[in-house]
């Protein structure tokens, strides 16, 4: 009994922290930094929430998070760490861009559909090489995954800005879809759209494997004690290319809805860290599918809040990124506090 609330206990340190000084630096920041503190302030909180576009935009937004989160959770669960998510989000993206682009004459529906099973293909495959030299010759998938994605990453930029670059565009962009090859839009003229629908049944499926099902109990126990899996007779080297291939997977879905659906085209550097910020919500979240969807609103709500202070109340675009790394830099404080108390016992 004692040990699971110690395990309660850590979890909802990991949640309340990071989400906790989620709502107090802005507060500190705005305070310190505006002429117009309160004014400032209620740009913060309600702009986020102020009309159909700034809702729509800042739902779509947690779109992308949620899905780049759900793949990290799932390289965590299978006890291992996806460190190029980044790149499989873009390179993911370019494989549908590709797609997306080709002048085949098939209905759009069957186009969507090819361009996020290539997606998800690319970014499954590079996480899945990741998963199989760490099961054949022991190689740490923390670094393979990192390295395949950073090697990787120049032949999206290349494949953008010179093979399918638009040149009627002066950003080193796509032409833009069309209509009809595009997600149906929920929220119009927001670029929500239906990822959002999709994503949300994706967690609440993955919900149910980690918690409900004999494959996600033995993930779990991987994940979270190795040893204690191969004592009970569950084999760990059987979980890495399954979980590395999913979160690959995942993270190539999000450069789908990216492309599909926020962007309408593929432009150069577009996961612009989504990546790194999936891996932190996945952390803050205690890699648990549903409390994933509380911290991606809590962080998507405070980055789209962090734009319309700029945009209305005149800080620098500085501003955004200064709190969001701020938060993300306090989301793994819990993990540096369970790891000193470790070492001093």
């Amino acid at each position: 009994m004692k040990k699971t609330y110690s395990v309660n206990k850590d979890l909802m340190l990991g949640i309340v922290i990071p989400l906790g000084c989620a709502f107090i630096i802005p507060i500190i920041f705005i305070i310190a930094g505006s002429n117009n503190p309160l004014k400032t302030l209620k740009i913060f909180f309600s702009g986020p929430w102020s009309n159909i576009w700034f809702l729509g935009n800042t739902l779509d937004s947690m779109v992308l998070l949620l899905t780049a989160s759900l793949g990290a959770l799932v390289a965590f669960r299978g006890g291992c760490f996806n460190l190029g998510c980044e790149g499989q989000i873009y390179l993911g993206g370019c494989a549908a861009a590709v797609v997306l682009l080709n002048n085949i004459n098939l209905p759009g529906p069957l186009m969507l559909f090819l361009a996020a099973l290539a997606a998800s293909a690319t970014g499954g495959i590079m996480g899945g090489i990741s998963g199989l030299l760490r099961k054949r010759i022991n190689a740490n998938e923390l670094i393979t995954s990192f390295l395949l994605a950073a090697a990787l990453i120049p032949a999206g930029d290349y494949l953008i800005s010179a093979v399918l670059r638009s040149p009627g565009m002066n950003l080193l962009a796509t032409d833009k879809l069309s209509s009809e090859r595009l997600l149906p839009k929920l929220l119009p003229p927001s670029s929500l759209s239906v990822s959002l629908i999709i994503i949300l049944v994706l967690v609440f499926i993955f919900q149910f494997i980690f918690r409900r099902t004999i494959t996600g109990y033995r993930f779990r126990i991987v994940g979270v004690a190795p040893n204690l899996a191969l004592f009970a007779g569950i084999d760990p080297d059987k979980r890495f290319i399954p979980a590395m291939t999913v979160s690959g997977s995942l993270a190539g879905l999000a450069g789908f809805f990216a492309v599909a659906g926020t962007y309408g085209m593929c432009y150069q550097g577009f996961s612009g860290g989504l990546g790194w910020n999936g891996i932190a919500l996945a952390l803050i979240a205690g890699n648990e599918p549903l409390l994933l969807l509380p911290a991606v609103l809590i962080f998507g709500s405070i980055k789209t809040g962090a734009g319309a202070v700029i945009l209305q109340a005149g800080f620098g675009f500085e501003t955004a990124a200064f709190i969001e790394a701020a938060i993300l830099f306090l989301a793994a404080l819990p993990f540096g506090i369970r790891y000193l108390r470790g070492r001093n016992q």
